[in-house]
């Protein structure tokens, strides 16, 4: 049931520029409940979690995670936060940003594989859905062939799975599921900041983008 609940939002996402896209206005409001709405379950449910034991070195694998996501950020452009436009990449099939996108979303799958966490998989499902969206957008616009979209959304849908699931086979890999979930905090908060902070118009306020930002913290504090 995760792993179908992680591929989705991929497959709506794409069905959705296919069908009736969204507006860009509608889209940046949905992005910034998305930011909201991952950072408080990063805040609230996540790093309580990973401090509990009292280890002081856990910080240092957020830290890692927060580099991690901006080596990834640099190949993807910014797609995980809506940075993305189509004349970067023309007929040809964007490796960088596949492999960023696709080593990202493997990550915030694999804490998935420790422990089901419904709060986590809501904040990776909203999260994914705009991404999704967004990359099948591009794909699109970059005329590459029918047959290479599908092949590369549907192996975007699999990657946030399949972390799940190494996670899941492997016992060595859950012996360290603090440090897993501290790298993967560290890219929720990097890419939440990003979304919530680097969105805006020319820095102004923006009341609907307010609002769904105080949305999406509301919905999270409801969960606790």
């Amino acid at each position: 049931m995760t792993y179908l609940a992680l591929i989705l939002p991929v497959l709506l996402g794409y069905l959705m520029v296919k069908l009736t896209p969204p507006s860009a206005k509608a889209l940046q409001l949905f992005l910034s409940f998305s930011g909201a709405y991952l950072l408080s379950m990063t805040v609230l449910h996540l790093m309580p979690e990973v401090f509990i034991d009292g280890d002081p070195e856990i910080g240092l694998f957020i830290l890692l995670g927060i580099a991690v996501q901006t080596g990834l950020e640099h190949l993807s452009k910014g797609a995980e936060h809506g940075h993305l436009h189509s004349h970067d990449f023309q007929k040809t099939i964007p490796w960088l940003l596949l492999m960023s996108l696709g080593v990202h979303a493997f990550l915030e799958g694999m804490p998935l594989g420790i422990e089901q966490n419904s709060q986590l998989l809501a904040a990776i499902i909203i999260h994914k859905l705009p991404i999704a969206f967004i990359l099948a957008t591009f794909l699109i616009r970059s005329s590459l062939p029918q047959t290479y979209i599908v092949l590369i959304m549907v192996v975007f849908a699999l990657m946030s799975p399949l972390g799940s699931w190494v996670t899941l086979s492997w016992e060595q890999i859950q012996t360290h599921s603090n440090e897993i979930t501290a790298v993967v905090i560290g890219v929720f908060l990097h890419i939440s900041n990003a979304i919530l902070f680097e969105s805006s118009e020319n820095h102004k306020f923006n009341l609907q983008k307010f609002i769904a930002v105080l949305i999406g913290f509301s919905i999270a504090l409801l969960s606790l």
